[in-house]
């Protein structure tokens, strides 16, 4: 039933696997891509010779990477900061009321029925009733929210505008259209006064004025905090990449990357409980679109990875059991999960590498000094 040359190519299907992976241990190498067997010999009685051809990473060799100089980044807090959170938050709280007989200004909300033509001819999206609308808030066309400061409720205004080149409506843009505006209601805002009261009424945790403002600036130093230890983060990571010499970059890497991307931020919309395909029909686009999008920086998350994992490797980062712990109840905390059910879908050796990388992120950052002259780009010369 079976020819012997059948049940050669049957063994070699199940050697392979295992003969190829000692030989890219003895080798030392990374492969990054799928390999290219040839068949050297399958004779009878000898030992077989199998040739794999296979794209591997490329060589790095680090530069200098501890103690860069960065840009500063002032994590003080100023009274203006802790005064703009304060107006934000007494915004956040104004009710609107109505005006009566009294023209609309920014800043006004008017509650307005519209329908847009061009040429006269109505198009599609152009039209709406009771729309709420906040006067300066650019939430409409350029020019569509200033024609209407200065008139009252009831009043019909006819209303002139360009849609942008970028508009997201391909075969609006550029065009000039003009809108039936009905005015039905100017409602203005009404703040409520900073004072004890306010305070407690925002916040249960505080009794005064003073005690919510000195809470905000313990919150808003926190979050400064954050953000510079990110940007230093970034920027000294960057200046590493620099400093080292990284070989080609294979394609097979650079579409890995890229379909990663892909992945996980398809992963995110499901979570939001929108699959692929809805996701691709509400945005109009495409997974070439989305290729293209995480196409742009995808040579330089890959040079990024290199190079913190030849720190990794260079510095033989100890990561102990203590941290795989630690790891394992931050993600469970994280995704409202079990400790045991994290432990079982991530292996050690997954954990351990995240940690080691996460390790040399910080040691590259803690180092770097904040010593780099700022570079000033020419809009803030003028």
């Amino acid at each position: 039933m079976y020819g012997e040359e059948s049940l050669y190519q049957d063994a070699l299907n199940i050697l392979l696997p295992e003969a190829y992976s000692a030989a890219v241990q003895e080798e030392k190498i990374k492969p990054v891509d799928q390999p290219k067997v040839d068949v050297e010999s399958l004779e009878k009685g000898k030992n077989w010779v199998l040739v794999a051809e296979v794209t591997v990473e490329p060589e790095v060799e680090l530069g200098e990477y501890k103690n860069l100089e960065v840009t500063p980044h002032p994590t003080r807090v100023l009274v203006a900061d802790i005064e703009a959170e304060l107006e934000k938050r007494r915004q956040q709280q104004a009710e609107l009321v109505l005006k009566e007989d009294e023209p609309a200004k920014k800043g006004d909300t008017v509650i307005i029925d519209f329908e847009g033509k061009i040429d006269g001819d109505p198009f599609e999206g152009g039209k709406a009733e009771n729309h709420s609308l906040e006067l300066g808030s650019n939430s409409f066309i350029p020019g569509f929210e200033d024609q209407l400061i200065g008139h009252k409720a009831d009043d019909e205004v006819a209303v002139k505008v360009t849609f942008p080149d970028d508009y997201q409506a391909e075969e609006l843009r550029g065009k000039e259209a003009i809108f039936d505006v009905t005015i039905h209601e100017v409602k203005e805002k009404q703040l409520p006064e900073l004072d004890d009261d306010f305070a407690k009424d925002i916040d249960e945790e505080v009794d005064t004025l003073e005690e919510l403002k000195a809470k905000i600036k313990d919150e808003l130093k926190e979050k400064k905090v954050a953000e510079a230890k990110a940007a230093i983060q970034d920027e000294a990571i960057d200046l590493a990449v620099e400093n080292a010499k990284i070989g080609e970059i294979p394609e097979a890497m650079l579409e890995d990357d890229i379909h990663r991307q892909i992945d996980q931020y398809l992963a995110g919309m499901q979570q939001q409980g929108i699959n692929a395909e809805t996701y691709y029909k509400l945005t109009g686009t495409t997974e070439a679109d989305l290729h293209k999008q995480f196409e742009k920086d995808a040579e330089k998350r890959v040079k990024t990875n290199l190079v913190l994992e030849a720190i990794v490797a260079s510095e033989d980062v100890d990561v102990t059991d203590d941290d795989i712990d630690a790891e394992i109840k931050k993600l469970a905390d994280q995704y409202n999960m079990e400790p045991d059910a994290v432990r079982s879908a991530l292996s050690n050796d997954m954990l351990k590498h995240d940690i080691a990388i996460r390790k040399v992120v910080d040691e590259i950052a803690d180092s770097a000094k904040q010593t780099r002259e700022k570079k000033t780009t020419e809009k803030e010369k003028k």
